[in-house]
C-alpha cells in the first residue's frame, strides 16, 4: 500500500492548506479532549501537528512514527520527543499511556489488528484512543492532493466495527474538513464557514472522521494468545530526515 512519506507530510502541513487543516482538526481534537492535565499522551503515525497544544498541560507528550513512513525531528527546539518505531512492537511498558492520537496511520496500514493490539496494551485501564481517518463519503479521500487521499478511507460503520473487534468501545464521533481540498485562497479564507455549514447540513460528508474509543477491560476473559516479539530500543530522531530507504537500512543494521 502506498503511503505518504514523512517529507510529503511535513511539506503539506507547512503549506497554507495544511495550516488550515491543522487548525480545523486541532479544534475538533480539543473539543473532544478539552483537559488532559497530568496525562501521558502518545501520538502515532504523523500526529505532531496536533500535539503542540498539549505539551504545556500534560505530564508527558511523545510521538512515534512508523518505519515505512520515516521520521523527522520534533519539536524543532529542545530535546527530541519523537522516535522511529515498528508499530507492531511499541517500545513502551503495559498500561503506560493515558491518551493516544492516531493520525495518518490506520488508513495506510495492512497490519491493523497487530497495531491495535499494541495500542490497547500500552493504554491504561481507563485509557482512550482517538482515531483520525479519511471519511469514505468525503471529497478528501477522492484526491491525492493531500495526505488524506492515500490509503483506505473508512465509513463510520466500518470504523466502529474495527474498534469493537479489537477490544475498544467506540464513543464520541466528530467530522472535520467540509471544505473542498483546494489550495485556492478564497477556499482557505472560507474554511470556517464551510465547517459551520457542513456540520449543520451534511454532517456525514466530512473529509475526515474523528472517533474516540475507550479501552475495554474484562476481568474474567483472557485476551487471545499472540506471538511475543522482542521489543526494540527506541531510535530517537536525528536532525536530518530519515526516509523509507534509510529506515530499511536501520532495520538491517540492528
Amino acid at each position: 500500500m502506498i503511503r505518504p512519506d514523512v517529507i510529503d507530510l511535513r511539506n503539506f502541513y507547512h503549506s497554507p492548506l495544511g495550516q488550515v487543516v491543522r487548525r480545523t482538526i486541532g479544534r475538533k481534537i480539543r473539543l473532544m479532549w478539552p483537559d488532559l492535565k497530568n496525562f501521558r499522551v502518545l501520538g502515532v503515525g504523523y500526529a505532531t501537528p496536533y500535539l503542540n497544544s498539549f505539551r504545556s498541560e500534560t505530564e508527558r507528550v511523545i510521538s512515534f512514527m512508523p518505519l515505512q513512513q520515516g521520521v523527522i525531528q520534533w519539536p524543532r527546539e529542545g530535546g527530541s520527543l519523537v522516535s522511529l518505531v515498528d508499530e507492531r512492537t511499541l517500545p513502551l511498558p503495559d498500561s503506560s499511556i493515558d491518551r493516544i492520537i492516531w493520525v495518518h496511520g490506520l488508513e495506510n496500514t495492512t497490519d491493523v489488528d497487530p497495531i491495535m493490539q499494541e495500542l490497547w496494551r500500552v493504554l491504561t485501564s481507563t485509557g482512550k484512543l482517538l482515531v483520525v481517518v479519511p471519511g469514505r463519503r468525503g471529497l478528501w479521500a477522492r484526491t491525492e492532493n493531500t495526505p488524506f487521499g492515500y490509503g483506505h478511507p473508512y465509513s463510520d460503520k466500518q470504523l466502529n466495527r474495527l474498534l469493537r473487534d479489537n477490544s475498544f468501545t467506540p464513543g464520541e464521533l466528530q467530522g472535520a474538513l467540509y471544505m473542498p481540498p483546494s489550495k485556492w485562497r478564497i477556499n482557505l479564507r472560507l474554511a470556517q464557514a464551510w465547517e459551520n455549514i457542513g456540520e449543520k447540513w451534511w454532517g456525514h460528508f466530512s473529509g475526515v472522521r474523528l472517533m474516540e474509543a475507550e479501552k475495554q477491560v474484562y476481568a474474567l476473559t483472557a485476551l487471545p494468545e499472540r506471538k511475543v516479539r522482542q521489543r526494540p530500543v527506541i531510535l530517537p530522531a536525528a536532525r536530518p530526515v530519515i526516509a523509507r530507504r534509510e529506515a530499511g537500512n536501520i532495520i538491517k543494521d540492528s
